[in-house]
């Protein structure tokens, strides 16, 4: 399907169920069993990167959680045998936060969410045959679910709460979600692997594994919402607001507030006011507060510290600076004709001077630190460091000292 039909008829409207045939994808490239079995004994998981579900109940992490050994006495590590133990008794597993834990996930959930626009996470859900990791639930976020192993049957329902937002949890309305649980589904179908399933955050889900073991990755999508631009709407008049010495002021001494109609007149005032602030909110600072939340959200490729270190400190002007990609970045007029670099998390503060070598390279993505333009050639050399201790750029196949060159 093009992306454009998604965005114009499904993103944030309804379900699309999409075959293997359709995908030409097993999704095994980004994660398979015996990947499953090396995060579970090897990688020394702690919570909260692991739960585990029986019949809809979350298991106490005190379960199937140990100290990792003489010289990791930490308590809280992943113990594979009891995984085992609760696997076989018909548990759930589920690996969270793997976008920060396995390299192909890492590599493919940072590219979606530039690609979307919005900040992106990815579980596994690892089921028994035959068995249910979780009742009918529904997410406050939108999901892909990929399925990589085995067969599972889902069941989806129209919301009760349709595009909930990340507070309005179905947990406080358990009752209501239970009672659609029993209506007809929007979808009762069979994953196998190679199919996907979209769902808008709100859509009530769950599923069963069949005859063997069933694995998928819900790829969560953190929906950047007009509510976000709201609350950054509201951060910045009680900002602006907190100048206002009238809203400053103390009620009266003996005030009795068990009586509304003795704080009625306080009250209008400070709606009155408020509104006024309102009516003073820049869009466009609006909008950058809520560019600076959601590019936080958005990691950049890992670095390699020991590599950029070595590279950054055997710059000539032939090597090639290449922009850290998935960095989003823009540059802003700064304090005293300064210019601003802002990416991601941080932003860097430069000299005037240096705006047009940033503006290249920014544009390009990659140059030579000799084409810097607008600088004598130390100056290059001093961008150019400070840009790849930063973070901001890296030096494409750069190797630690005392390593031998990567292939």
């Amino acid at each position: 399907m093009a992306p454009e039909v998604f965005a114009a008829e499904y993103w944030a409207r309804r379900p699309l169920l999409t075959r293997a045939e359709d995908t030409g994808n097993s999704f095994t490239d980004l994660l398979d069993l015996p990947a499953v079995d090396e995060l579970l004994s090897r990688r020394g998981l702690r919570t909260p990167f692991l739960r585990i579900a029986k019949d809809g109940a979350v298991v106490d992490p005190k379960r199937f959680t140990t100290s990792g050994g003489a010289g990791a006495e930490i308590a809280d590590q992943v113990s594979s045998d009891s995984v085992l133990r609760l696997f076989a008794d018909g548990s759930t597993v589920v690996l969270q936060g793997l976008h920060r834990l396995w390299p192909p996930l890492i590599e493919f959930a940072d590219a979606l969410a530039a690609d979307l626009g919005h900040p992106t996470q990815v579980n596994a859900y690892i089921t028994p045959p035959s068995s249910r990791g979780f009742s009918p639930h529904y997410d406050v976020h939108d999901v892909f679910v990929l399925q990589v192993a085995g067969e599972k049957h889902w069941t989806i329902h129209a919301p009760v709460l349709p595009d909930p937002l990340r507070t309005q949890v179905w947990t406080d309305r358990a009752d209501e979600v239970a009672a659609a649980a029993e209506r007809e589904p929007v979808i009762d179908a069979v994953l196998r692997p190679g199919d996907a399933l979209y769902l808008p955050r709100g859509y009530l889900h769950s599923a069963r594994a069949l005859g063997e073991i069933s694995a998928h990755l819900t790829v969560g999508i953190h929906s950047v919402t007009r509510w976000a631009a709201a609350e950054q709407v509201l951060d910045l008049v009680r900002t602006l607001a907190a100048e206002d010495r009238s809203l400053r002021g103390s009620l009266p001494l003996g005030v009795d507030l068990a009586d509304p109609d003795v704080v009625a007149d306080d009250v209008a005032a400070v709606v009155s006011s408020l509104r006024e602030w309102l009516g003073r909110v820049d869009p466009a600072e609006v909008a950058d507060r809520l560019r600076a939340r959601t590019w936080a959200q958005v990691r950049p490729e890992p670095v390699a510290p020991l590599a950029q270190a070595t590279a950054a400190a055997a710059l000539t002007p032939d090597t090639v600076l290449r922009l850290r990609t998935r960095l989003r970045c823009t540059l802003r007029d700064g304090a005293d004709g300064g210019v601003l670099l802002i990416g991601g998390r941080r932003t860097h503060s430069f000299g005037a001077p240096e705006r047009p070598a940033l503006a290249e390279l920014i544009a390009v993505g990659e140059l030579k630190v000799g084409d810097l333009p607008g600088l004598e050639p130390a100056e290059r050399l001093a961008l150019a460091r400070r840009l790849v201790t930063e973070s901001v750029a890296v030096v494409p196949g750069a190797e630690a000292a005392g390593q031998p060159p990567l292939p």
